[in-house]
């Protein structure tokens, strides 16, 4: 972090090429993102035209090895995703679901076949993926599901909605999850199969420059070589979508540090009765807690990534890192854009973009209330969710 944010010297509990990493995307986000992003925000675009950039810079399923893929750490992945959404959410969450989600679900759970033909693809950005678990009316439950898979000869036809999708309709190729006889089962589904159809989501107050969509599936007709053989039950999709929370942990923490180091500029420099901002006791005490909550959960991604890296991540480790920085993420955020003022409503300053943008990070991948009972669950023994 730059040093009026690293209180406490993080910085050297990194390895050099883990710097490395950090600054090479760092680089990427302050010249090809910071001039053009509130345009994209304003604008409701994605920049198709990232994408291979994020390719060619090693970004997409960076964690994972071989097939193409680059086989980073996950402390390295973290950093990458703190500084992705120190642009905008929506960048982070584009590497997020091609990489943790529709990548993830392929190497871990798909066949040498299917690995070979999708991964190096995806990882050089030339087919983008995109992951369908929720449902209208199934989110934080996905075992509800409607969607359902029925044999028919050696084929699968799907029917079912999803909703929610991120990047359905800029995508190549889908991992769609279904209900069938033997129950969820994962499959790979090219976007241009008759019968899909994804409908981006339109207005959004959040996440403007990203892609999320409704999904329709009628009659879609697959060859039982989509199957995902590896997966069998929500266990499958399960896997995936820790990951993508993984990367949320280090992520939010780069939306609030970007929104710190904004307020604390714009502080240092706004004049109110003859003396700057920052100079108030108020001030100061508002930029010292957002100061010591970005510490605290920088040392919390960094635990999380280590105990990842060491083959010892348990899920509500995860939880634990997810519902803290999401939460608090946004209040720092929103403390940053109080500093502001009325400037702090335009898009000229990023705090109000990140926090409108983390009420959906804070809602995906687990809601506050999910990572709760799984934490609650974990503590005394007792599942809650019902």
């Amino acid at each position: 972090m730059p040093d009026n944010a690293d209180l406490l010297d993080i910085d050297s509990l990194f390895t050099a090429d883990e710097l490395a990493m950090r600054d090479t995307v760092r680089t990427f986000v302050d010249a090809g993102i910071r001039p053009n992003i509130a345009g994209w925000y304003e604008d409701a675009v994605f920049p198709l035209e990232v994408i291979p950039e994020l390719g060619s810079l090693g970004l997409l399923g960076m964690h994972l090895e071989g097939y193409g893929c680059p086989g980073r750490s996950a402390v390295e992945y973290g950093l990458a995703a703190l500084e992705l959404e120190a642009g905008d959410s929506g960048l982070r969450t584009f590497v997020s679901v091609q990489g943790s989600l529709a990548m993830g679900a392929i190497h871990k759970h798909g066949s040498e076949e299917q690995k070979h033909e999708w991964l190096p693809r995806m990882a050089a950005g030339a087919v983008v993926g995109c992951f369908g678990l929720t449902e209208p009316d199934a989110g934080s439950d996905p075992g509800s599901m409607k969607t359902f898979a029925r044999r028919e000869g050696g084929d699968w036809i799907l029917n079912g909605s999803k909703r929610w999708i991120g990047l359905a309709s800029i995508a190549q190729v889908a991992v769609i999850w279904a209900m069938t006889d033997d129950g969820v089962r994962g499959f790979i589904m090219p976007a241009d199969t008759p019968g899909f159809q994804a409908t981006p989501i339109e207005p959004k107050l959040s996440m403007r420059a990203s892609v999320q969509c409704d999904v329709e599936l009628r009659e879609v007709r697959l060859p039982g070589s989509a199957l995902l053989p590896g997966a069998r039950g929500l266990r499958g999709p399960f896997e995936c979508l820790n990951e993508a929370r993984y990367g949320i942990i280090w992520g939010a923490m780069g939306a609030a540090r970007d929104s710190y180091l904004t307020a604390l500029e714009y502080s240092r420099r706004r004049l109110q009765f003859d003396k700057p901002l920052a100079g108030y006791q108020l001030t100061q005490e508002k930029l010292v807690n957002m100061a010591l909550e970005i510490n605290k959960g920088m040392l919390l991604a960094l635990q999380i990534g280590r105990l990842k890296d060491a083959g010892r991540l348990q899920p509500h480790q995860i939880s634990a890192g997810k519902l803290n920085n999401c939460r608090e993420a946004i209040r720092i955020c929103r403390e940053a854009r109080a500093i502001l003022g009325g400037n702090g409503i335009t898009l000229d300053y990023p705090p109000m973009r990140h926090a409108n943008n983390l009420e959906s990070v804070r809602t995906y991948e687990g809601t506050d209330e999910v990572h709760t009972l799984i934490l609650g669950s974990h503590i005394t023994g007792i599942p809650a969710f019902r």
